[in-house]
């Protein structure tokens, strides 16, 4: 018989990369984890780590298991959902986290229009970065993410999470309104190419964005200033000291001397609505989803 807190274990090692990383998340010492793992691998009859330099590395017998794992997980949230289905009003606690721009657009009026339609539900809203989000779905610290789409996201067949689409948010060039492409229904950026720019800091997925999109217009920005909050880059253009391309989801200061231009091409970036495979249609996670789509609609027009 497997030990499913044994498993747990492998499992968390898995998804955070190492024993120590892993028996810190789960409150252990490093010791303990690898004793669970060592013990569970006797069980089994099989080896779960190999060495790998200084660290470990999964064997492939536990790859393996750690498929069957995903499996018991996702099983677990449906066996939840039929012992629970005739109470198919939302009700109790649901909990929720996202990156800083979905909560305030999304997240926070969900919270009032649900309060309004299920007044037994109980909403939490948590914020946080795009991979705190994911370990705190794996955790079951959370019941439901948005996240935007970055290269260090788990991949779209990663059988732990269901990601699903929720909107592309678009980028648009940001300008003084006396700048000579302010006012302009579309601009391609290769004519801000001898602009100075204002971008996210090194690390932040939008610079990112940024990068490629210019890098697709033909160059390179000359970005001499960095920030970390869209509303002060905001105000760094409208003190004249460059443009800047921001997410149309973001809400700027109200009159500032700028104005927004829409990109030829339209660079966006992608969000994703994230839960723990098989808990999409619990009635709170749903009826949240539901409210987060129509929300999404008319977020980025």
């Amino acid at each position: 018989m497997i030990d499913l807190r044994r498993l747990h274990v492998l499992r968390a090692v898995a998804h955070y990369g190492t024993v120590t990383a892993a028996a810190r998340a789960l409150h252990f010492t490093p010791s303990a984890a690898s004793q669970q793992i060592r013990q569970l691998a006797r069980d089994l009859g099989v080896d779960l780590l190999e060495p790998q330099g200084r660290g470990v590395r999964l064997t492939a017998a536990a790859e393996t298991l750690l498929a069957h794992a995903d499996a018991i997980a996702e099983r677990w949230e449906a066996a939840e959902l039929d012992l629970r289905a005739e109470y198919s009003a939302p009700s109790g606690q649901l909990r929720v986290s996202g990156f800083p721009m979905a909560v305030s657009v999304l997240l926070a009026p969900m919270v009032v229009r649900l309060r309004e339609l299920h007044p037994q539900l109980t909403v939490r809203i948590e914020e946080t970065g795009v991979p705190e989000s994911f370990d705190q779905l794996f955790q079951g610290e959370v019941d439901l993410a948005v996240v935007e789409v970055t290269p260090h996201n788990p991949p779209l067949s990663d059988a732990r999470f269901d990601q699903q689409p929720l909107l592309d948010d678009p980028y648009d060039l940001v300008v003084p309104d006396d700048h000579p492409l302010a006012g302009r229904g579309r601009v391609d950026l290769a004519e801000a190419a001898h602009e100075d720019w204002i971008a996210p800091v090194p690390g932040n997925p939008c610079r990112t964005h940024l990068m490629s999109a210019c890098g697709a217009a033909g160059f390179t920005p000359d970005v001499v200033h960095h920030a970390r909050d869209w509303n002060v880059i905001a105000h760094l253009v409208a003190h004249r000291l460059g443009v800047a391309m921001i997410p149309r989801l973001a809400q700027l200061t109200p009159h500032l001397p700028i104005m927004r231009v829409r990109c030829a091409g339209d660079p966006h970036r992608k969000v994703l609505t994230c839960t723990r495979r098989g808990c999409r249609e619990r009635p709170a996670v749903k009826a949240a989803l539901g409210e987060l789509r129509e929300l999404a609609v008319g977020a980025v027009a």
